[in-house]
């Protein structure tokens, strides 16, 4: 009992602290975001999007998926007994060491081609070759990083990933700083670099805490790296097939602008709104539920390996639930205050439609951020990857036909229907994995209408007082009257819940959900 309270109070001292650290970097992202528009043209976001596009797609099949992989396996391993996490992490850098390095040298060779080909430019092939150097970094950085995620060391991975985004931010922000007009290249080259001093201060960092953390006497590791290797593969073929379809899909947008009637600087340009202001907006208040997605996989996969089906049950059961309530809130703001948040931003009122517009969708968005924690803590790589696959089908398949006939509403069009299609069967497959019941009306509904009925009254207020909403400050003391109206509805409210008495064991799964 009293090793249970503990793993509680840490997971929630850990959650808290890693969304504070998430939504420090979320705000800075965005900010850094908002400042290089204005300074280099919302042209140069895209080009930096698409460089990042291809540098996350090679990175995830240089490193296989490295994070999750590490984060799971030495959760498993910790599970057992007379357990060796450094055996396995040796195991897991080993593989990306293997992977990064011939990505590496793929690269080198095909430079050129990848340049002309996906960037179609040809002014791109000497940036492009400076890509091994993130990549080889950023492996190693992800492997140290999972096994610090895995041994229940937040405050570590939390630090390494802070000063990675100070150091690359700031040769990013210093660098645009100092340039004038900046060609695709330039902008191109200012994003690798940033991207390596940050991948190599963070490998630096992880490194030297892993040298000083104390460790036990050395044992072998349950498993060997032939083991280790055939464990990962599915883990990384998850992530790769994601990786793969998700550049190809952002690829596809600017070329799909272009047949819209837009010129390719217009297709940039937009494109560079709608991946730099318009999706970090929507994404910006998941930061808890992002914050908790790694502890999830951990917590859910040393449940699946003790077999500990009451545990996973209770943890689905009320992340669902929170996970919901939240949502449906965040989205209601979202819709009434996309078109200011859209014009602070940097966005105009273009990227304010959009946010308003994809905005209801927000709940299915979110809910795929902790189902798949747990559909990968419990091992069930098989069905991530062919839902994701499904999934990305619907999407490309939208964007290809709706896109170059009607723009940016075909954008909006491909995110509804692939997000809710894909996060209905992951809902149905958790469901009957866990035994968890699905509740819409009490999760979804409700929360709905108490969402509308606060914004009426905080509305009321506000205008009472000051006479509108239209300003900044004043949309943020109504989103403060708001959400303490919509929180104190769910603190006073005690509804009934038809649901199994959990087990000490379980009781985990609460503080996740507080």
């Amino acid at each position: 009992m009293g090793e249970n309270m503990f793993i509680r109070r840490k997971i929630v001292r850990d959650t808290l602290m890693l969304t504070v650290m998430q939504l420090f970097l979320d705000t800075a992202s965005l900010m850094l975001n908002a400042f290089i528009t204005r300074k280099l043209g919302s042209s140069a976001i895209g080009v930096l999007t698409l460089t990042g596009t291809f540098l996350g797609l090679a990175g995830i099949i240089s490193n296989g998926n490295a994070y999750l992989c590490t984060s799971r396996l030495i959760s498993e391993e910790l599970g057992k007994k007379d357990s060796s996490p450094e055996h396995i992490l040796a195991h897991g850098i080993k593989l990306c060491m293997i992977l990064s390095i011939s990505v590496s040298a793929m690269i080198e060779v095909f430079a050129e081609t990848i340049s002309e080909r996906f960037f179609r430019s040809s002014e791109l092939t000497a940036d492009i070759r400076l890509m091994p150097a993130a990549l080889i970094s950023g492996a190693a950085a992800s492997c140290l990083k999972g096994y610090f995620n895995a041994e229940r060391r937040s405050s570590v991975t939390a630090a390494g990933d802070i000063l990675e985004f100070i150091v690359r931010c700031s040769v990013i922000a210093s660098a645009a700083l100092t340039a004038g007009a900046v060609s695709e290249s330039g902008v191109c080259g200012i994003m690798i670099s940033g991207i390596i001093a940050g991948n190599v201060f963070s490998l630096a960092f992880f490194a030297v805490m892993y040298l000083r953390s104390k460790r036990g006497p050395k044992r072998r590791g349950s498993i060997s790296f032939k083991e280790y290797a055939a464990l990962a593969f599915p883990i990384m073929g998850g992530g790769i097939l994601t990786a793969i379809l998700s550049s190809t899909n952002d690829a596809l947008i600017p070329i799909c602008l272009r047949q819209y009637g837009d010129s390719a600087g217009r297709a940039l340009s937009l494109f560079g709104i709608f991946e730099a202001i318009v999706i970090p907006t929507l994404f910006f208040p998941s930061v808890i539920l992002c914050s908790m997605s790694g502890i999830i996989v951990s917590e859910t996969a040393r449940a699946s390996a003790s077999g500990d089906t009451c545990r996973i049950r209770s943890l689905a059961s009320r992340l669902t639930e929170f996970t919901l309530i939240y949502a449906v809130f965040s989205a209601g703001v979202l819709i009434r205050f996309g078109k200011p948040i859209g014009e602070a931003l940097g966005g105009g009122r273009l990227a304010g439609s959009m946010i308003s517009a994809i905005a209801p969708v927000i709940p299915f968005i979110y809910m795929e951020i902790v189902l798949e924690a747990m559909i990968k803590g419990m091992g069930l790589q098989g069905f991530s990857s062919l839902n994701y696959l499904a999934e990305y089908a619907v999407r490309i398949s939208i964007v290809l036909i709706a896109v170059p006939h009607f723009g940016f509403i075909g954008i909006a069009a491909s995110y509804y229907a692939s997000n809710v299609l894909g996060n209905i069967s992951r809902c149905i497959k958790l469901s009957r994995a866990s035994g968890c019941g699905l509740h819409p009306v009490r999760n979804v509904l409700l929360p709905a209408v108490y969402t509308f009925m606060t914004m009426c009254a905080s509305e009321l207020i506000v205008r009472t007082v000051s006479g509108s909403t239209d300003t900044i400050p004043q949309a943020v003391f109504m989103t403060i009257l708001w959400g303490c109206g919509y929180a104190g509805i769910f603190v006073l409210i005690k509804r009934s819940k038809v649901r199994s008495t959990p087990c000490q064991t379980c009781k985990i799964g609460k503080s996740l959900s507080n």
